[in-house]
């Protein structure tokens, strides 16, 4: 469809009902209305590969699919074959199945630095179940998070530290300290603080840059010399850096780590890995007080466990981590050339690694601005791109690759008019895109 026929009407329609039936309008804040321009925060009728098509017949190139979930593109046929497979075989069963014992099986054979694992549904459950052992098993109240880093969990000992704490009593947010990544002095200076008190570290390994040099070996090394765990969250890196994950890129082994999203390709999958001992506190074989670790009714649900281990058989023979590397670095090279271009290589920025790869908005002084977000994201939009990020999916062609970067070339040439103006509010169609977290509509 053309830019000059894309029409909203129906998304718009199905807004309002959406957000009479469920509270923010969609069941994630960050896929809703608000992240995106006025009157255009399409909704999503069916996608194929790197594309979507919304409720009005627009097609859209799509980036960070399902919140960077769908790393293979949209209805992979390796995938829904091997959940065909189990639908019409059972979901839910009353004792273990056995595919449990094969997607467990299949997941250690890929993440071989970890001695374990165990299934739920989100990565929260997975991220707080992670923290409830590391507090068992030191008997410490106290959870150190990275304070550079986003988001951690829905739970209430993430939550409590950020601007959207309402129903969570201060008690709990004082059991969440932080620390800065790549600073091993200033987490030192934190573990003596809090001597003796601190359960456990937890960070993701890497987000847009390598960590320094030695860094993730001094962090394993400072929180046990302080009686502490190490905990990988590889909600984003696991599969999408490399199909071993962080730690296998960077060669440190953590005591517990956390994997969801790429892990099924949109189907709700996530797992607790780690070290034998540790996990086994959450089972029948220790002799310690036990920990009552997982329990899900839907954790082993059959047909996602089909899904994860398609996904780690597509990652491994067709070398989809390197893809999405080459992916990427095609997309990075073509947007930083149409933004210089049109003048604005200092204003609208790529970062990350290139296979997890975001855009940064600045204004005139260089500050993030939303309004300036908002203009980029309208602009794409109407040129049939859509997403927060520009994380690519293995399932994006050379053809989606130039398309995106002619429809940037094009937003950056407004974005120029907009700097020139020194006001972008013209080409924003209305109110500012938000952050997620802040503490009131």
């Amino acid at each position: 469809m053309s830019t000059s026929a894309r029409s909203f009407e129906r998304s718009g329609d199905l807004n309002s009902r959406l957000h009479a039936a469920i509270p923010g309008g969609a069941h994630t804040y960050a896929k809703g209305e608000d992240q995106y321009p006025a009157g255009m925060a399409p909704v999503i009728s069916h996608g194929l590969g790197a594309h979507v098509w919304d409720a009005d017949g627009n097609e859209y190139v799509e980036y960070g699919s399902g919140l960077r979930a769908v790393s293979l593109g949209h209805a992979h046929p390796r995938v829904v074959e091997a959940v065909q497979r189990e639908l019409g075989r059972g979901t839910n069963f009353v004792r273990p199945s056995m595919i449990e014992l094969e997607a467990a099986e299949r997941f250690l054979s890929t993440v071989r630095t970890a001695e374990m694992v165990k299934f739920a549904k989100s990565g929260s459950d997975v991220t707080t179940a992670a923290v409830k052992l590391a507090r068992a098993v030191t008997g410490r109240p106290l959870v150190a998070i990275c304070g550079d880093q986003p988001f951690f969990s829905t739970d209430d000992w993430f939550i409590a530290t950020t601007a959207m704490s309402a129903g969570i009593p201060e008690a709990v947010a004082e059991l969440t300290v932080r620390f800065p990544y790549g600073d091993l002095a200033a987490t030192e200076q934190m573990l003596r603080e809090h001597d003796g008190r601190v359960s456990c570290l937890i960070l993701e390994a890497a987000t847009q840059h390598d960590p320094p040099e030695g860094y993730l070996a001094g962090l394993r090394d400072l929180a046990h010399r302080y009686g502490a765990l190490l905990i990988f969250d590889e909600m984003i890196t696991g599969f999408r850096f490399s199909e071993k994950g962080a730690q296998g890129i960077y060669g440190v082994t953590p005591d517990l780590s956390t994997f969801g999203k790429a892990l099924g390709n949109g189907f709700a999958v996530s797992a607790l890995a780690g070290r034998r001992e540790l996990m086994e506190r959450g089972g029948l074989h220790d002799s310690r007080e036990r920990v009552f670790l997982l329990s899900t009714t839907h954790g082993a649900e059959t047909h996602s466990l089909a899904a994860s281990m398609a996904v780690l058989d597509v990652y491994e023979q067709e070398g989809i981590a390197q893809r999405l590397h080459e992916i990427g670095d095609r997309l990075a090279a073509g947007v930083r050339e149409v933004a210089a271009s049109a003048g604005v290589a200092d204003h609208v920025v790529v970062r990350g690694r290139a296979s997890n790869l975001v855009f940064a908005t600045l204004d005139e002084e260089l500050q993030p601005s939303q309004p300036y977000r908002t203009l980029f994201l309208r602009e794409l939009i109407l040129g049939g791109v859509i997403g927060p990020s520009f994380v690519v999916s293995a399932a994006l062609t050379d053809e989606d690759i130039g398309r995106t970067v002619d429809t940037v070339a094009g937003a950056c040439a407004v974005y120029r008019k907009a700097l020139d103006a020194g006001d972008p509010s013209g080409w924003t169609g209305g109110r500012p895109v938000k952050p997620v977290f802040r503490r009131f509509a």
